[in-house]
């Protein structure tokens, strides 16, 4: 039943996701004025905008006018509802905490609402890119700011938790473990997010904007705080083989230029990282055993 809550939950924060995608490259406010078809400007009743099921009912189409509705707006939200279920289960289903204790309870909640910040603004990025070949800074700069604001008022508490298990059996004192560890992921969040922002730095002035946007180094810092070594090369590494793929297909089938004349990376970045976010460990496992061979 909670499943499906999420679910149905992820849906509604998927339509207003899809306003953010739509609104913000416009420099429109995303709370002023209500939802309006693109084609004929006819404003929208609340039972066209039902997320997936009025896509479903109209066939695809403006009620009014008659106009084809992009694809985009269903599979925001169909996203968005699997992110909201999939994070559940990452974060507090799979805990391998077992007290019920309200600190507990409070931490993994936390976790659970970063990231579903995190995963959406990354599929704000990842459609606004792709549409509109922009990373709006709207989206980047609040990231950061609440990225480490989670890093320095939860992290500690997090590591506390762990403190009175695994970690007794060292001969130094617990709090002073937590401490040592604290320090240890804040400066590796801190270089990886400094890191990032170089090497793509690098590259936008060697391609001279062409082939990377200032966009894309902005978001490459953000990536560093949320996933620290060694996980950011695991991303960067698969957001540099999909895009490859899938620009050699696109040379292929004579569809290079996209919007803004180039394939835009942001989308890519945004793949590597989701997919290290949740698969980051096994993917370096995996890469460490073929590399020792």
């Amino acid at each position: 039943m909670l499943v499906f809550f999420l679910f149905i939950l992820g849906l509604a924060v998927g339509s207003f996701l899809n306003v953010l995608i739509d609104r913000i490259p416009n420099d429109e406010s995303p709370f002023a004025g209500r939802s309006y078809c693109d084609k004929c400007k006819k404003t929208l009743k609340w039972y066209d905008m039902v997320p997936v099921l009025s896509f479903l009912i109209l066939k695809g189409k403006c009620r009014y006018c008659r106009a084809h509705i992009s694809f985009y707006y269903p599979l925001v939200e169909l996203i968005t509802g699997i992110m909201f279920v999939l994070m559940y289960q990452f974060t507090i289903h799979n805990s391998q905490f077992t007290s019920s204790t309200i600190e507990q309870f409070s931490n993994l909640t936390i976790n659970y609402l970063y990231y579903l910040f995190i995963l959406s603004s990354f599929i704000v990025i990842f459609f606004t890119d792709l549409k509109y070949g922009i990373i709006p800074d709207k989206i980047v700069y609040p990231a950061i700011i609440i990225s480490f604001f989670f890093l320095f008022f939860t992290l500690r508490e997090f590591l506390q938790l762990r403190s009175g298990q695994a970690w007794l059996s060292f001969p130094l004192q617990p709090a002073i473990l937590v401490q040592l560890a604290t320090l240890g992921v804040y400066a590796n969040r801190f270089l990886s997010a400094l890191g990032s922002f170089a090497f793509f730095l690098i590259l936008y002035l060697i391609t001279r904007g062409k082939g990377m946007g200032f966009g894309d180094v902005k978001l490459a810092f953000l990536l560093g705080i949320i996933l620290g070594f060694p996980k950011i090369i695991a991303a960067f590494y698969l957001a540099f083989l999909t895009g490859a793929i899938v620009g050699s297909i696109l040379i292929v089938w004579g569809k290079k230029k996209l919007k803004g004349g180039t394939i835009p990376f942001g989308p890519f970045l945004i793949i590597g990282a989701v997919l290290s976010l949740f698969f980051g460990e096994k993917i370096i496992r995996l890469a460490s055993l073929w590399l020792s061979f």
